[in-house]
């Protein structure tokens, strides 16, 4: 059987009923990124950097995220759980706490193809794919992804501010210049 966007979120949904829904969220992309091409076959391959919606409700959000080689993004929260599955490249997390002058640093975990992060709804962190490929994964939220209140920070501040999609667009943008520039 060929793997379908339908399956993912069905198969998303169902994990939702569970008693630990993000935990059965992480055992679906554990299967899901088992098999990277089939998974690039039903999400499409990737060309640029960008957020792909493949289904987006009020409790349940998945994304195909390509992070452009040497992108980095600010620190920023969800306000809901999180299961990222990478199944191309690597994706770099750095995880910060409040503070009481904005931020601190605590900690960060790779995630290369193959793994899976599981994130609370408190995490607050900033990704980066410092490799020459793309990182590639699937993100599911526990949530509506694209709407709702939430916080980034400045990098050379940490002065909080709301969450700016539109910023974050324009992000990969730029990095997709970059990278074309680099590549032709």
């Amino acid at each position: 059987m060929t793997l379908e966007v339908d399956d993912i979120v069905s198969r998303c949904r169902g994990a939702l009923a569970e008693h630990s829904p993000v935990l059965a969220v992480r055992d679906v992309l554990d299967e899901l990124i088992a098999d990277p091409s089939a998974l690039e076959r039903a999400v499409g391959p990737v060309e640029l950097g960008g957020i792909s919606a493949l289904h987006n409700t009020a409790d349940l959000t998945i994304l195909r995220v390509a992070w452009t080689p040497g992108m980095v993004l600010y620190p920023h929260e969800h306000r809901m759980w999180a299961a990222i599955g990478m199944y191309g490249g690597q994706e770099d997390n750095a995880f910060y706490r409040r503070a009481p002058h904005g931020l601190e640093p605590a900690g960060g975990k790779e995630v290369p193809a193959g793994d899976v992060l599981v994130l609370g709804d408190d995490v607050i962190h900033s990704v980066a794919n410092t490799h020459s490929d793309f990182a590639v994964a699937l993100h599911v939220y526990g949530g509506d992804f694209f709407n709702g209140a939430r916080s980034e920070w400045d990098f050379e501040t940490f002065t909080e501010r709301p969450r700016d999609l539109e910023r974050t667009r324009r992000l990969f943008d730029e990095a997709n210049e970059r990278w074309r520039a680099g590549n032709s």
